[in-house]
C-alpha cells in the first residue's frame, strides 16, 4: 500500500497516470486566417444556422455523432465500492481510452458529485445534446436500473448501463461457445447467477434473450435462492423470481448448484468446494468478481471442463472491452436511438463467431481483448440489428 506522494515516483502505474490519460486533439488545421475563419468566425456560423433549422445535422456537422459520455457517480467502482467521483475519474478516462482504441469512439469522462438518482437523470439530460451515446458506468444497484430506464424513456440516443449489460453480451457469448465446445445447446442448460446486483440481473435476462430456458435458471442473492415464496424481494429481483427457477428451488448456493451444468459468479465472495461437488459433470464455471474471483480457476477446474475469469491472466477473460466499443460504434453509424434487446444479442453472436472452428477450444471461447477483428464485427452485426429493429433515425 501507498503511504506517501514518494512512493509512487518509482510506481510504473502511477508514472503512466501521471497528468491523465486523454487529451483533445484538433481534426483541422488553422495554420492561416483563413483556416481560422472557416473553422471558427465568421464561418461557424453559417455551421450553427443551419442546425438551428433543422437540428439532426448535428450528428454530420459536429462531433456529435461519433461521440460519447462516460457518466459515473463514484457509487460502485470496480471491486473497490463507493470511493467517489474523484477517486472513479482513473476508471472513466481509462474507458474513454479504450472506446477511441478499439472503437474510434470518442469519449469524455463525466464524474457526478452527487448520488441521488433525480440529480443524475437531470444533468445527464441536460447534457445530452453534447453527445451522440450515454455510457453509464460504476453505478451501484438498484438506483441504476431505475436511472437508466428513465434516461433511455427521455432521450433520443442510445443509453447504455455497461456494467450490466457489457458483461451480459460477453458472457452470453463465451457460454454459446462453451456450449458448442461441450456439444450442447444453451437452451438445455440448467444456470446457476450467483449475484443478483446489476451484472447478475442483466447477465440473466441477456442469457433469456439468447435461448436459455428461464425456468432452469436459478438467480441467487446474499440471502439465498430467488424464488417466488420470498417476500424480501425488491421490485426488480421479484420479477426475475417470477420469470426464472421453475422448481421453486430454495436455500443457499449448495441447494442451487445441485445438478447444474453452468456457475456464472458475478457477487464476490467466495463458493466453495462442497457447492461445486454438486454440478453435473462435463459443465462451465465463469467466476467474474475482479480481482478475486468466486471460485479459484484451478479450483474451478476440478469440478468443470470449461473455466472463464474476469481477469487477464487466466484464459477465457469474459472481458466488456469485447462489447462496449463495436457497440456504440455500431450505434452511431447507424444513427441508433437506443439499444435494442436484438442489438444486443447481435453483439453477443458477432464476439462468438469471431472464433473459427479451428481457434475455438475449452481454453478459448472468447477472443482476446486485444483482437482486431472484434470491434469492427460486433459494430457492423449492431448496425445491422438497429435497422432491423427499426430504431434508427
Amino acid at each position: 500500500m501507498l503511504t506517501s506522494v514518494s512512493d509512487t515516483v518509482s510506481d510504473p502505474v502511477f508514472e503512466l497516470h501521471t497528468g491523465g490519460k486523454l487529451s483533445v486533439q484538433s481534426t483541422v488545421p488553422l495554420s492561416t486566417r483563413e483556416d481560422l475563419s472557416l473553422a471558427y468566425t465568421p464561418g461557424v456560423a453559417r455551421v450553427c444556422e443551419a442546425i438551428a433549422a433543422d437540428e439532426s445535422l448535428v450528428h454530420s456537422l459536429t462531433w456529435v455523432g461519433k461521440a460519447v459520455a462516460v457518466v459515473t457517480d463514484g457509487s460502485a467502482v470496480l471491486g473497490l465500492g463507493n470511493i467517489g467521483p474523484r477517486a472513479a475519474m482513473p476508471v472513466m478516462e481509462g474507458k474513454a481510452v479504450l472506446f477511441k482504441q478499439f472503437g474510434g469512439v470518442d469519449a469524455v469522462p463525466i464524474c457526478l458529485d452527487t448520488q441521488d438518482p433525480d440529480e443524475i437523470v437531470r444533468i445527464v439530460t441536460a447534457l445530452a445534446p453534447s453527445f451522440g451515446g450515454i455510457n453509464l458506468e460504476d453505478i451501484s444497484a438498484p438506483r441504476c436500473f431505475d436511472i437508466e430506464r428513465r434516461l433511455e424513456d427521455t432521450l433520443p440516443i442510445p443509453v447504455f448501463h455497461d456494467d450490466q449489460h457489457g458483461t451480459a453480451i460477453v458472457v452470453l457469448a463465451a457460454l454459446r461457445n462453451a456450449a458448442a465446445v461441450l456439444g450442447r445447446g444453451i437452451g438445455d442448460m440448467r444456470i446457476v447467477v450467483s449475484g443478483a446486483g446489476a451484472a447478475g440481473v442483466a447477465v440473466t435476462r441477456m442469457l433469456i434473450n439468447g435461448g436459455a430456458d428461464a425456468g432452469e435458471i436459478i438467480v441467487l442473492d446474499s440471502r439465498g435462492c430467488l424464488h417466488t415464496g420470498r417476500t424480501d424481494l425488491n421490485p426488480v429481483k421479484a420479477a426475475l423470481a417470477a420469470e426464472t427457477n421453475a422448481g421453486g428451488v430454495t436455500g443457499d448456493i449448495a441447494s442451487a448448484l445441485r445438478g447444474a451444468d453452468v456457475l456464472i459468479g458475478v457477487s464476490g465472495g467466495t463458493i466453495g468446494e462442497d457447492a461445486l461437488a454438486g454440478m453435473a459433470p462435463d459443465g462451465a464455471i465463469f467466476a467474474l468478481a475482479n480481482p478475486t474471483p468466486e471460485v479459484h480457476p484451478e479450483i474451478a477446474a476440478r469440478y468443470a471442463s470449461v473455466v472463464a475469469t474476469g481477469r487477464s491472466d487466466f484464459p477465457n477473460q469474459i472481458n466488456n472491452v469485447l462489447a462496449f466499443p463495436g457497440i456504440f460504434r455500431g450505434a452511431l453509424e447507424s444513427g441508433a436511438t437506443r439499444i435494442s434487446d436484438g442489438m444486443k444479442v447481435a453483439a453477443a453472436s458477432a464476439i462468438a463467431g469471431v472464433l473459427g472452428a479451428g481457434e475455438l477450444s475449452r481454453g478459448c471461447i472468447v477472443p482476446s481483448a486485444l483482437d482486431p477483428r472484434v470491434a469492427p464485427a460486433v459494430a457492423a452485426a449492431v448496425a445491422d440489428a438497429a435497422r432491423r429493429d427499426g430504431v434508427t433515425r
